[in-house]
């Protein structure tokens, strides 16, 4: 119809989109006069001819909304003026068919062209076009003696107001899906993006890490047999927790990882505007410590995010110790059974692990460490 788009929005609201050529076809009625016009005519060639020009007065106007509704809509939102003129031109031409057939009851049709102009053209172009065709309706019916066309130009003006009424309604919901559509794919790339970028915080240390301990190992083979079967060992560790680490990346961060935590920790701290030392890998950290020392890291940067009111927070990690630092001058509290620092000990507890807490001035000191 003249109209194209890039993407894909869904459709208007399910009544609008399914009802909108049900309502036009319904009113498709008032066609039902000068057709039977045209019937009782069936033995001459204007009759025939009329009742041909009413089927297709009919089906070209339906075009409009059929056209419309396969195509989300987004021609009445945005009408192409090309198709606009033909579309119209198309209806005149069929309907002065009519009228030339059929006579007075002909200019029924004449609601339908000013239904058209509403649909595809900007308000004040369809206004104009339906208030000449209300005045050219009322002077056709004088000229030809057809009495007074008041009840037809009335009929003109109530179908184009509650038209008007209905293309506002689909252009406002037209426009309101088109931008929910465009939010949603800038919420895709926005989260492609941080996808990539933690992915590639958590894993870029990781990963060279073990390319340099694969090259020491392999130097090692026929100088230090014992030293490079410890490398080969840290590294195979190495390989583990970052395959879990992509795994768990993978799968949406579902659970929590010590890689993960300390880019996020580095990021929450500067949003928050509080100076930060944070480590930029983990891999002194055992295997079975890690997730510990993620949720102290976490839990950690939480409470100085929220409580603190520091300027300068320090994350540090060893093989045996998690602990966060800052210089705040409020203190952190428990929040309860099962979360905040309840909940650190308890899983501390579950792997033989303490938590520490140690109170400066200023400052605040949270310290996980395993014996």
């Amino acid at each position: 119809m003249g109209v194209t788009s890039e993407g894909r929005a869904s459709d208007p609201p399910a009544q609008i989109g399914r009802r909108g050529p049900l309502f036009a076809c319904i009113w498709l009625f008032f066609l039902i006069d000068p057709l039977l016009q045209a019937w009782s005519r069936r033995d001459t060639v204007a009759g025939v001819v009329g009742m041909v020009a009413v089927v297709a007065f009919a089906a070209v106007y339906m075009t409009l909304w059929l056209g419309a509704r396969a195509q989300r809509w987004r021609p009445v939102a945005n009408p192409s003026l090309r198709w606009s003129l033909g579309y119209l031109a198309a209806l005149v031409a069929l309907g002065t068919v009519v009228v030339a057939c059929v006579g007075e009851s002909g200019l029924a049709c004449t609601v339908y062209v000013a239904v058209g102009c509403v649909m595809s053209f900007p308000f004040r172009v369809a206004a104009v076009t339906t208030l000449a065709l209300v005045v050219g309706t009322i002077a056709l019916g004088a000229v030809e003696d057809w009495g007074s066309q008041i009840g037809t130009a009335f009929s003109i003006m109530a179908a184009s107001l509650a038209v008007f009424g209905l293309r506002a309604l689909i252009s406002r919901n037209v426009d309101l899906l088109e931008a929910q559509s465009e939010n949603a794919r800038l919420a895709v790339d926005n989260e492609r993006t941080r996808f990539a970028r933690d992915l590639h915080d958590i894993l870029g240390h990781s990963l060279t890490v073990i390319t340099v301990k694969a090259e020491l190992a392999q130097k090692l083979l026929d100088v230090d047999t014992e030293r490079a079967r410890a490398e080969l060992v840290d590294l195979e560790r190495l390989s583990r927790d970052a395959l879990v680490d992509v795994r768990r990346a993978v799968e949406g961060y579902r659970e929590i990882t010590l890689p993960a935590e300390l880019v996020r920790a580095r990021a929450a701290l500067r949003a928050a505007e509080i100076s930060a030392e944070v480590p930029g890998s983990a891999d002194q950290v055992p295997t079975e410590l890690r997730e510990l020392f993620a949720w102290t890291v976490r839990e950690g940067v939480t409470n100085v995010i929220r409580h603190s009111r520091a300027s300068h927070c320090e994350v540090r990690l060893t093989p045996t110790s998690a602990e966060v630092r800052d210089d705040g001058t409020a203190t952190p509290s428990p929040t309860g059974h099962g979360s905040g620092l309840a909940g650190l000990r308890e899983r501390a507890a579950d792997v033989g692990a303490t938590v520490v807490t140690t109170h400066l001035s200023p400052g605040f000191v949270l310290r996980v460490v395993r014996a």
